[in-house]
Protein backbone atom coordinates (compact mmCIF):
# COMPACT_ATOMS: atom_id res chain seq x y z
CA UNK A 1 0.00 0.00 0.00
CA UNK A 2 1.26 3.69 -0.72
CA UNK A 3 -0.19 6.23 1.56
CA UNK A 4 0.38 9.82 0.96
CA UNK A 5 0.12 12.59 2.94
CA UNK A 6 -0.11 16.15 1.22
CA UNK A 7 -1.39 19.41 2.15
CA UNK A 8 -3.50 22.63 -0.03
CA UNK A 9 -1.73 25.16 2.33
CA UNK A 10 1.59 25.47 4.08
CA UNK A 11 2.57 24.76 7.37
CA UNK A 12 -0.31 21.75 8.28
CA UNK A 13 1.88 19.40 9.84
CA UNK A 14 2.37 17.32 6.45
CA UNK A 15 5.85 16.00 7.59
CA UNK A 16 5.03 14.90 10.51
CA UNK A 17 2.48 13.80 9.86
CA UNK A 18 3.64 11.52 7.52
CA UNK A 19 6.72 10.92 9.57
CA UNK A 20 4.73 9.54 12.77
CA UNK A 21 2.57 7.58 9.94
CA UNK A 22 5.53 5.73 8.87
CA UNK A 23 6.99 4.91 12.01
CA UNK A 24 3.63 3.03 13.42
CA UNK A 25 4.02 1.00 9.68
CA UNK A 26 6.94 0.09 9.94
CA UNK A 27 6.29 -0.66 14.05
CA UNK A 28 3.55 -3.06 12.93
CA UNK A 29 5.09 -4.16 9.95
CA UNK A 30 7.70 -7.20 9.92
CA UNK A 31 8.93 -5.94 6.77
CA UNK A 32 9.13 -2.51 8.17
CA UNK A 33 8.57 0.33 5.89
CA UNK A 34 9.40 3.03 3.89
CA UNK A 35 8.91 6.86 3.91
CA UNK A 36 9.66 8.57 0.20
CA UNK A 37 10.35 12.33 0.75
CA UNK A 38 9.37 14.68 -1.74
CA UNK A 39 9.84 17.34 0.21
CA UNK A 40 13.16 17.36 2.15
CA UNK A 41 12.08 18.05 5.46
CA UNK A 42 11.73 13.93 6.45
CA UNK A 43 15.46 13.56 7.89
CA UNK A 44 14.98 17.16 10.04
CA UNK A 45 12.05 15.72 11.28
CA UNK A 46 12.80 12.45 12.05
CA UNK A 47 16.37 13.82 13.93
CA UNK A 48 18.43 12.37 11.43
CA UNK A 49 21.79 13.72 9.49
CA UNK A 50 20.46 14.80 6.23
CA UNK A 51 21.90 12.14 3.29
CA UNK A 52 24.11 12.81 0.90
CA UNK A 53 24.21 10.33 -2.11
CA UNK A 54 21.13 10.87 -4.45
CA UNK A 55 17.54 10.33 -3.95
CA UNK A 56 14.15 10.42 -5.68
CA UNK A 57 14.63 13.97 -7.32
CA UNK A 58 18.12 12.30 -9.13
CA UNK A 59 15.73 9.28 -10.00
CA UNK A 60 12.89 11.25 -11.16
CA UNK A 61 14.94 13.83 -13.48
CA UNK A 62 17.44 10.93 -14.86
CA UNK A 63 17.92 11.75 -18.51
CA UNK A 64 19.21 8.08 -19.46
CA UNK A 65 16.96 5.03 -18.58
CA UNK A 66 17.09 4.42 -14.97
CA UNK A 67 15.31 0.92 -13.62
CA UNK A 68 13.13 0.64 -10.75
CA UNK A 69 15.50 -1.51 -8.91
CA UNK A 70 17.26 1.59 -8.28
CA UNK A 71 15.04 3.07 -6.08
CA UNK A 72 15.63 0.26 -3.78
CA UNK A 73 19.22 1.24 -3.24
CA UNK A 74 18.67 4.79 -2.82
CA UNK A 75 17.26 3.51 0.34
CA UNK A 76 18.91 4.82 3.79
CA UNK A 77 18.24 2.99 7.01
CA UNK A 78 16.76 5.36 9.51
CA UNK A 79 16.43 3.01 12.64
CA UNK A 80 13.68 1.49 13.85
CA UNK A 81 12.85 -0.61 10.80
CA UNK A 82 12.17 2.21 8.77
CA UNK A 83 13.99 2.96 5.53
CA UNK A 84 13.79 6.41 3.78
CA UNK A 85 13.73 7.13 0.54
CA UNK A 86 15.60 10.78 0.39
CA UNK A 87 14.36 13.53 -1.84
CA UNK A 88 18.04 13.55 -2.75
CA UNK A 89 19.87 16.20 -5.08
CA UNK A 90 21.81 18.94 -4.74
CA UNK A 91 19.21 21.58 -5.94
CA UNK A 92 16.38 19.09 -5.13
CA UNK A 93 13.89 21.73 -4.12
CA UNK A 94 14.44 24.03 -7.36
CA UNK A 95 13.90 20.96 -9.71
CA UNK A 96 10.45 20.21 -7.95
CA UNK A 97 9.30 23.58 -7.61
CA UNK A 98 9.61 23.41 -10.92
CA UNK A 99 7.49 20.01 -12.11
CA UNK A 100 10.91 18.25 -12.68
CA UNK A 101 10.28 14.72 -13.29
CA UNK A 102 6.80 14.43 -13.85
CA UNK A 103 7.08 12.05 -16.58
CA UNK A 104 8.03 9.48 -14.36
CA UNK A 105 6.06 10.18 -11.38
CA UNK A 106 3.41 8.04 -12.32
CA UNK A 107 5.75 5.32 -12.44
CA UNK A 108 7.36 6.17 -9.41
CA UNK A 109 3.57 6.08 -7.74
CA UNK A 110 3.31 2.55 -9.16
CA UNK A 111 6.96 1.31 -8.15
CA UNK A 112 5.85 2.00 -4.37
CA UNK A 113 2.65 0.74 -4.50
CA UNK A 114 3.66 -2.67 -6.07
CA UNK A 115 6.08 -2.44 -2.84
CA UNK A 116 5.57 -5.29 -0.22
CA UNK A 117 6.06 -3.25 2.44
CA UNK A 118 3.78 -0.57 3.64
CA UNK A 119 5.08 2.97 1.66
CA UNK A 120 4.43 6.62 3.09
CA UNK A 121 4.98 9.61 1.13
CA UNK A 122 5.53 12.90 2.32
CA UNK A 123 3.88 14.68 -0.92
CA UNK A 124 3.82 18.00 0.23
CA UNK A 125 1.67 21.03 -1.14
CA UNK A 126 -0.78 19.73 -3.62
CA UNK A 127 0.09 22.66 -6.27
CA UNK A 128 3.73 21.23 -6.55
CA UNK A 129 4.62 18.59 -9.30
CA UNK A 130 6.11 15.64 -8.74
CA UNK A 131 4.51 15.15 -5.06
CA UNK A 132 1.28 15.62 -6.70
CA UNK A 133 1.24 12.99 -9.28
CA UNK A 134 2.28 10.65 -6.65
CA UNK A 135 0.08 11.75 -4.77
CA UNK A 136 -3.16 11.02 -7.01
CA UNK A 137 -1.47 7.35 -7.87
CA UNK A 138 -1.52 6.46 -3.84
CA UNK A 139 -3.26 3.52 -2.85
CA UNK A 140 -4.46 6.34 -0.21
CA UNK A 141 -4.41 9.79 -0.29
CA UNK A 142 -4.80 11.89 3.03
CA UNK A 143 -4.90 15.77 2.49
CA UNK A 144 -3.49 16.92 6.05
CA UNK A 145 -5.60 19.80 7.21
CA UNK A 146 -5.90 22.58 9.82
CA UNK A 147 -9.89 23.46 10.56
CA UNK A 148 -9.49 26.79 8.88
CA UNK A 149 -11.65 28.19 6.49
CA UNK A 150 -8.67 29.04 4.50
CA UNK A 151 -7.06 25.53 4.14
CA UNK A 152 -10.71 24.14 3.46
CA UNK A 153 -11.14 26.76 0.48
CA UNK A 154 -7.80 25.32 -0.74
CA UNK A 155 -8.54 21.87 -0.12
CA UNK A 156 -12.00 22.32 -2.54
CA UNK A 157 -9.75 23.90 -4.98
CA UNK A 158 -7.01 21.65 -5.33
CA UNK A 159 -5.89 19.96 -8.43
CA UNK A 160 -6.48 16.34 -6.33
CA UNK A 161 -9.26 14.55 -4.84
CA UNK A 162 -8.09 13.10 -0.98
CA UNK A 163 -9.20 9.50 0.05
CA UNK A 164 -9.69 11.15 3.26
CA UNK A 165 -8.01 13.45 5.55
CA UNK A 166 -6.18 14.20 8.82
CA UNK A 167 -7.42 17.05 10.90
CA UNK A 168 -5.38 18.60 12.75
CA UNK A 169 -7.57 20.11 15.69
CA UNK A 170 -6.75 23.12 17.24
CA UNK A 171 -8.84 24.73 20.51
CA UNK A 172 -11.71 27.26 19.29
CA UNK A 173 -11.88 26.33 15.42
CA UNK A 174 -15.57 26.95 14.73
CA UNK A 175 -15.20 24.21 11.77
CA UNK A 176 -15.32 20.70 13.13
CA UNK A 177 -14.90 17.44 11.31
CA UNK A 178 -18.49 16.81 10.29
CA UNK A 179 -18.14 20.42 8.01
CA UNK A 180 -14.65 19.21 6.63
CA UNK A 181 -16.52 15.82 5.49
CA UNK A 182 -19.26 17.92 4.26
CA UNK A 183 -17.34 20.30 2.29
CA UNK A 184 -14.84 17.78 1.07
CA UNK A 185 -17.48 14.89 0.63
CA UNK A 186 -14.64 12.59 2.34
CA UNK A 187 -14.16 11.25 5.87
CA UNK A 188 -11.70 12.91 8.46
CA UNK A 189 -9.99 9.28 8.81
CA UNK A 190 -8.04 11.24 11.68
CA UNK A 191 -8.34 13.84 13.93
CA UNK A 192 -5.01 15.02 15.69
CA UNK A 193 -4.87 17.70 18.33
CA UNK A 194 -2.45 20.39 17.91
CA UNK A 195 0.28 19.89 20.53
CA UNK A 196 3.42 21.85 21.73
CA UNK A 197 4.95 18.09 22.53
CA UNK A 198 5.39 17.41 18.84
CA UNK A 199 7.23 21.08 18.04
CA UNK A 200 9.17 20.02 21.39
CA UNK A 201 10.29 16.40 19.98
CA UNK A 202 10.87 17.68 16.47
CA UNK A 203 13.11 20.62 17.50
CA UNK A 204 15.09 18.20 19.70
CA UNK A 205 15.26 15.68 17.07
CA UNK A 206 13.24 13.48 19.38
CA UNK A 207 10.23 12.58 17.26
CA UNK A 208 10.97 9.31 16.66
CA UNK A 209 11.85 8.56 20.17
CA UNK A 210 9.40 9.43 21.66
CA UNK A 211 5.89 9.95 19.58
CA UNK A 212 3.47 12.04 21.37
CA UNK A 213 0.79 9.74 22.61
CA UNK A 214 -2.27 11.92 21.31
CA UNK A 215 -0.89 12.27 18.04
CA UNK A 216 0.07 8.42 18.17
CA UNK A 217 -3.06 7.32 19.40
CA UNK A 218 -5.11 9.58 16.63
CA UNK A 219 -3.14 8.42 13.50
CA UNK A 220 -2.32 4.60 14.60
CA UNK A 221 -6.37 4.39 14.84
CA UNK A 222 -6.52 5.83 11.29
CA UNK A 223 -4.16 3.07 10.28
CA UNK A 224 -6.50 0.40 11.65
CA UNK A 225 -9.41 1.97 9.70
CA UNK A 226 -7.46 1.65 6.83
CA UNK A 227 -6.16 -2.33 7.20
CA UNK A 228 -2.90 -0.38 7.62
Amino acid sequence: MLVSCWSPKGGSGTTVVSVILALLSARSSAAGAVLADLTGDVPAALGVAEPGGPGLVDWLGATTDVGDDALSRLEVDVGRGLRLLPQGGRDGGALVGMGGGVGRADRLAAVLAADSRPVLADCGNADRAPGRELASGATLSLAVLRPCYLALRRALAAPLRPTGVVLVTEPGRALQSRDVEDVLGVPVWAEVPLDPAVARAVDAGLLAARLPRPAERALDRALTAVGR
